[in-house]
């Protein structure tokens, strides 16, 4: 399917304000990545559940340098701003520009598989990045097992901490199925070892993970185990243990390994150790072209995974 230049117009009044001299309906936050030089073939409009989130970030910075190796695309941001409403409309505004191709990553499961459903069911093909719709109805899956890297979180943990452990879990946004999937993976691999004590959604951010953590602090006076769904939770509970005192003993664990983050808290021994969550960024514009191309691809692309852990583990 080629755009037409009122089809390409329609979608760059929301990417790029300039172009039409109107406001998006959806009032998004956006930005493009177009290749310059000649007209692109195709248009691939992205929508990003958040930027609050560091690894999010990535994952767009991530997808726009590999878009940008391939003049035949156009790629368009649009930020949801953790808005489920505001995700749904840019979807629905995507296809009434007739893109070539969408790229999601869904805020929640259930209330964006319609409008995912309908964008696929139009002719549309749909890559859905990180976080699950229900059903089938989209092009592919692409994202890490994250019950594999919950379980592989809860096993060190189990393997690290003493066998009555009190454990703290800061869970994601329990509606994602990121989060529903990370807390069984880390149960199932915590196994017998130790207590949760204290658990709370603190919905993937990090002044939410610490807000928690001091209510866990003040309501438990000994904690030995952190374990939150990302490193920013992580990092929010690390230092709201500081602030009290009490971080000293305790291991503080997460998920997602950016270089700048929580690798980077790892070796700062802030964090003990963080699990690699790759942002796919480069698997899903080869995937895109692959679809754009007219190749069959798989239904589910799966991302490996990697663990990080302070020096003083590794001979352990």
């Amino acid at each position: 399917m080629h755009r037409t230049i009122t089809a390409l117009c329609l979608i760059l009044s929301f990417a790029l304000p300039g172009c039409s001299g109107s406001s998006s309906s959806s009032g998004s936050q956006s930005d493009s990545a177009a290749t310059g030089g000649a007209e692109p073939k195709w248009t691939i409009a992205m929508s990003q559940c958040n930027l609050g989130e560091p690894w999010r970030a990535q994952m767009n910075a991530d997808l726009k340098r590999a878009a940008a190796e391939h003049p035949e695309i156009r790629l368009v941001f649009n930020n949801a701003e953790n808005d489920t409403l505001k995700q749904r409309s840019q979807i629905e505004e995507f296809v009434s520009a007739g893109v070539d191709l969408i790229m999601v990553c869904p805020k929640e499961a259930q209330p964006l598989t319609e409008p995912i459903a309908k964008a696929y069911r139009s002719g549309i093909p749909v890559v859905v990045i990180d976080r699950q719709v229900l059903g089938d109805d989209f092009t592919t899956f692409i994202g890490a097992d994250n019950v594999a890297i919950g379980r592989e979180a809860g096993r060190w943990i189990a393997s690290h901490a003493k066998p009555d452990a009190r454990i703290v879990e800061l869970k994601g946004l329990m509606t994602s199925v990121p989060a529903q999937d990370r807390h069984a993976g880390f149960r199932e691999g915590l196994g017998d070892v130790g207590e949760v004590i204290f658990e709370a959604d603190m919905q993937w951010l990090e002044p939410q993970a610490r807000k928690e953590m001091d209510s866990a602090l003040a309501r438990f006076d000994e904690i030995d185990v952190v374990f939150a769904h990302n490193d920013p939770g992580a990092h929010g509970a690390y230092l709201a243990a500081k602030a009290a005192g009490r971080a000293e003993g305790m291991l503080f664990v997460g998920i997602d390994a950016l270089s700048h983050e929580g690798i980077a808290y790892v070796n700062q021994g802030l964090l003990d150790a963080t699990f690699e969550y790759p942002t796919g960024g480069t698997v899903a514009i080869e995937t895109a072209l692959k679809i754009l191309a007219g190749e069959e691809v798989p239904k589910n692309i799966e991302l490996g995974t990697s663990t990080h852990a302070q020096a003083k583990y590794e001979d352990e």
